[in-house]
């Protein structure tokens, strides 16, 4: 039963990590994002009412 036998399947494995760990990150962290956080202020918000049109 071929498919016991470790030796190519786990370099096969390990190979595809060593590859995938090296690239895949580097492409993930080249992304910008845009929703940035922004710094809160301690100031409170005048809440305003709102205006249903329905009403």
């Amino acid at each position: 039963m071929p498919q016991l036998n470790p030796a190519p399947w786990l370099l096969i494995f390990l190979f595809s990590w060593l590859v995938l760990l090296t690239m895949i990150p580097p492409k993930i962290l080249k992304h910008h994002f845009t929703n940035e956080p922004t710094s809160q202020t301690t100031e409170k918000q005048p809440l305003a009412p709102w205006n249903w049109p329905w009403h």
